[in-house]
């Protein structure tokens, strides 16, 4: 894992200060590492985490002919087989690193040799001869790749804040992607969180050279149409996905340093344990989260798992004045508004980790979203099942099976759950229909916006965003594909992996590794269907199947329990906001930053100061309007590169 960086300036050479200055910021990334490259018009710069080939895989890399030059950010999985491939071509190698073997594999097979990867990465590949800069990213989003074009020039980075140490690089917000933010929680890329700011999307591919750029897509999941009554033999399914997740934690064991595993007490970090500890020789290191909160701590289930692992094992607390004091942080890393507060006990996890002496962790991240383990493909499930047989007996019971770690859950009265599970804004094929209550609830937060700003979102629907973006060929898919496939696009990519996963954890130098996003296993699960993956309201069906003999029952039957934490509640004490916070949503500094309207800020701060707050509506509502005025104030108020809050 690094941070890397680069300009591409045909009229304006770039300046080997830039570069310093811009992978400067991004020393978080790259602690054990820094280089620089120029030449002509282009010019690269890399902060390197060491992890495979500690003493030979120094970037930016050049190839033996210096034709190629190489900034990479990520791990290749199967750079081994890769690299044997390549050495029966011809090919000769001087480094053990998958760095060298990217190179090799774009000189053999041009820009195709990215549908040969099995791995998490965002690259920058100058092709000398041709003039061309590649910017390419893994195709599920795991690692982050972000460009801007000022005048003539193009530069790119790991994250935004590189980009700012620019002077040129003006600073703001982007209204589109606010309006994303306070609907999917997240961005939808192209857009960031600053205007002017490009997300390369996940699985796409930028080419830029003198004739301006392309944007090309790579690599998209995607569902074949089958018959979902078709005879399937289970049994063998399940062999197959064992034996295939066990091949994935094998590869992204790869390491020349420790690897150790983040444990949730929840199925899929058991899984990936059980496989470590059982199918593995390294040596099993796990690490968890505890909440003095009883509604979020999964410690018990934790503890199970260590006991039937027997595993060296760490947990670090979180109460809600952490969350409170690490606030701050979190946006910097995020660099984006948050509606939930969940992103920063996972920075307090991975430095934790860090502390440990860890450079990378397993995680279970993506297995919901790949074999639909979400209580919103559930809510999807019943709302069509209530459409089409309204008068249902079985309706009622149905309901009341949701949500059983969630005390006020939309199941928990008759009139509620009516209401809930018949309104319906959009028909049961829309692209957003399982993820219609989400939109709603968080884009309730645009009521506190200026007038101003209202109608700036108001040109940027979300939903009709992420419409824009559906491959050809959606509408054909099943009705859980296409809810899988949404989420993905949104929640996982734009908010799991990068606000909650790979900024937090290299905001503490930390590795994230994610064996459910191996594209075969990916494959794989797109092929069952759907009575595989959810049969009644049980999720993951056949991962639980694939795995029962290797995890104790009260794990292995366990009902998803999703990961939060303390929302509004952590940043005020006694009935008054902690001092930070007051000053922060003062009436002088929310009309100075011109965003959200004062009075309306000012009521919902003395509402949660009270404990009235009403759900995750007014939760998130609080959560992104104080996220957003840290953002502003750390990136868009300051005239000079911003440094990382204490």
């Amino acid at each position: 894992m690094c941070g890397i960086a680069g300009i591409f300036s045909p009229r304006r050479p770039p300046e080997r200060a830039e570069l310093d200055a811009m992978i400067g910021t991004l020393s978080h990334r790259g602690p054990d590492g820094r280089g620089t490259w120029v030449d002509g018009p282009v010019g690269l710069a890399h902060a390197r985490l060491a992890i495979i080939d500690l003493e030979g895989g120094a970037q930016p890399m050049g190839s033996a002919d210096g034709r190629v030059q190489l900034v990479f950010n990520g791990e290749i999985f199967n750079y081994i087989e890769l690299r044997e491939e390549l050495r029966r071509a011809g090919h000769r190698f001087t480094t053990d690193s998958d760095t060298e073997v990217l190179l090799h594999a774009y000189q053999a097979w041009g820009d195709d040799f990215l549908s040969r990867l099995n791995g998490q990465f965002a690259l920058g590949l100058w092709d000398g001869p041709r003039q061309r800069l590649l910017l390419a990213r893994d195709g599920v989003g795991i690692r982050p790749l972000f460009w801007t074009r000022v005048g003539h020039r193009l530069a790119f980075a790991s994250e935004a804040k590189a980009l700012f140490a620019l002077p040129e690089v003006p600073r703001g917000l982007d209204p589109a992607g606010l309006a994303a933010t306070f609907g999917w929680w997240a961005p939808l890329a192209p857009h960031s969180a600053f205007e002017g700011v490009h997300c390369l999307p996940p699985g796409h591919c930028l080419v830029v050279d003198a004739q301006g750029e392309a944007l090309t897509r790579w690599w998209d999941w995607d569902f074949p149409v089958t018959d979902p009554f078709a005879a399937v033999d289970e049994d063998a399914l399940a062999d197959e996905l064992h034996a295939l997740l066990v091949d994935a934690v094998r590869l992204q064991l790869r390491a020349d340093v420790p690897v150790g595993a983040y444990l949730s007490g929840g199925l899929d970090s058991s899984i990936l344990t059980s496989i470590i500890r059982r199918h593995t020789d390294t040596p099993l290191r796990s690490f968890s989260l505890t909440f003095d909160d009883a509604e979020f701590d999964e410690s018990e289930h934790q503890q199970a798992m260590v006991r039937h692992l027997d595993t060296q094992h760490s947990s670090i607390g979180c109460g809600r004045h952490h969350i409170a004091a690490a606030f701050a942080r979190t946006v910097w890393h995020a660099e984006t508004p948050l509606v939930r507060t969940a992103p920063t006990p996972m920075l307090r996890l991975a430095d934790s980790v860090r502390a440990a002496g860890y450079k990378v962790v397993l995680t279970g991240e993506g297995a919901d979203e790949v074999f639909g383990g979400y209580d919103l493909f559930k809510e999807a499930k019943i709302r069509r099942f209530v459409a089409r047989l309204p008068d249902s007996p079985r309706r009622a019971r149905v309901v009341e099976r949701l949500y059983p770690w969630l005390a006020r859950s939309p199941g928990g009265s008759n009139a509620l759950s009516q209401r809930f599970f018949t309104d319906s804004t959009v028909p049961g094929d829309d692209a957003v229909f399982a993820h219609q209550t989400r939109l709603s609830t968080t884009r309730r937060a645009w009521a506190f916006f200026t007038p101003k700003q209202q109608q700036a979102l108001a040109r940027h629907d979300p939903a009709a965003q992420l419409r824009a973006r559906l491959p050809e060929g959606f509408s054909q898919w099943l009705p859980m594909a296409r809810d899988q496939y949404v989420e993905a696009h949104t929640l996982m990519s734009g908010y799991l992996l990068a606000a909650q996963g790979d900024r937090m954890a290299m905001a503490a130098s930390i590795e994230g590794r994610y064996p459910f996003l191996d594209p075969r296993v990916m494959a794989f699960a797109s092929r069952l269907p759907p009575r595989l993956k959810m049969r009644g309201l049980c999720e993951k069906l056949l991962l639980r199947e694939a795995f029962a003999h290797e995890l104790p029952p009260q794990i292995g039957r366990r009902t998803k329990q999703p990961y939060r934490s303390p929302d509004s509640a952590s940043f005020f004490d006694a009935g008054k906001p902690l001092p930070w916070v007051a000053e922060l949503l003062s009436e002088a500094s929310v009309r100075d930053a011109g965003l959200f309207d004062a009075p309306a800020v000012a009521r919902l701060s003395a509402k949660c100061a009270a404990g009235r707050a009403i759900g995750f509506a007014d939760n998130m509502a609080f959560v992104g309007v104080l996220s957003t005025m840290l953002l502003h104030q750390q990136f868009v108020r300051p005239a000079t590169t911003v440094l990382e809050p204490a």
